[in-house]
């Protein structure tokens, strides 16, 4: 039931995406916000608590409306997976942004490629070339491609899934929320929602680089992960972009600036010492934009075959 679920979800959410700011999701951030405001006094505790309430309070629900509908009927709990599978991936979501960068640029228009970047990242673009510009996209696609299905799919294939499912993207969203505002950089309380999901992410991250490799470039994939991941603070970011990029042929990471400042949503990159001539790979180009849909889908059909035989192995 697995499986199907997870097809039918995605060829739901191919006829009908939803919005970045669905009700849905804008209640939940509401949510998380209250519960910020109320239990944020500045310290890890009060974060440890805020997250527990925040993620008991979505999917705990969720857990017992699929063991009620477990007792009803196999086809009652399969509409419910599909639903919660609906509801948290995000394969299609952001794919307006990258549609409409992918088109600026092959039709020329720089300017608007920018723009559609900026809205996306929610940072400065002005000043940036073609090649930064076509980096920034694919790093972009790559880690929301991974946070918003691949480890959807881990966690869907846990017992009791869909509330899994939905502790994965809550995790997920808590530890951006409480840690990437500008507010919220220097707060201790969004270190506990940072670390758990940190753990909560760990094994994702690496197959997903794992599948990036197995349908890309293998060899350079799995050389960029052992020798580049490092070069990211965020480790899980470091491993999904190294890998990718190596898959992709393409140098990921900003070799121009020593501070740094975002990558995907919004991780820090080190580059201090950061030697890029050697990695493997050219710099970004629009051509590498397609490249990017390409290893998506290819890693998608590779999630789905492996789900697939699972499912026989069950049976059987």
């Amino acid at each position: 039931m697995t499986f199907i679920s997870i097809l039918f979800a995605l060829l739901i959410e191919q006829l009908k995406p939803m919005r970045a700011d669905n009700p849905i999701y804008m209640q939940i951030q509401a949510l998380a916000n209250r519960i910020e405001a109320s239990f944020n006094a500045g310290k890890v505790k009060h974060g440890r608590m805020g997250w527990w309430l925040v993620v008991g309070l979505l999917s705990v629900p969720v857990a017992l409306i699929y063991w009620l509908c477990l007792r009803l009927s196999p086809f009652a709990a399969f509409a419910w997976n599909v639903l919660i599978v609906y509801l948290t991936l995000g394969f299609r979501r952001y794919s307006h942004y990258f549609t409409s960068i992918q088109l600026a640029l092959s039709s020329g228009d720089e300017d608007a490629a920018r723009r559609y970047l900026s809205e996306w990242i929610h940072r400065d673009t002005s000043d940036m070339d073609v090649s930064e510009i076509s980096r920034l996209t694919v790093e972009r696609a790559l880690i929301a491609t991974h946070r918003n299905v691949f480890g959807v799919f881990f966690w869907f294939l846990m017992p009791v899934g869909p509330a899994c499912a939905v502790m994965y993207r809550v995790a997920e969203y808590l530890a951006r929320a409480w840690t990437e505002p500008e507010h919220m950089q220097n707060e201790e309380f969004g270190m506990y929602a940072a670390r758990v999901f940190y753990w909560i992410d760990w094994i994702p991250a690496r197959l997903t680089a794992v599948a990036f490799a197995v349908v890309g470039n293998f060899e350079d994939a799995v050389y960029s992960w052992r020798n580049y991941a490092d070069r990211w603070s965020d480790e899980a970011v470091g491993i999904i972009l190294s890998a990718g990029g190596g898959a992709l042929g393409v140098r990921l990471g900003e070799p121009e600036e020593k501070a740094m400042v975002l990558q995907a949503d919004a991780s820090a990159v080190d580059v201090d010492s950061l030697d890029l001539e050697s990695q493997p790979g050219g710099e970004a180009s629009p051509r590498a934009l397609q490249s990017a849909v390409g290893l998506v889908w290819r890693a998608l059909l590779l999630w789905m075959l492996l789900l697939l035989l699972l499912s026989f192995a069950v049976w059987i």
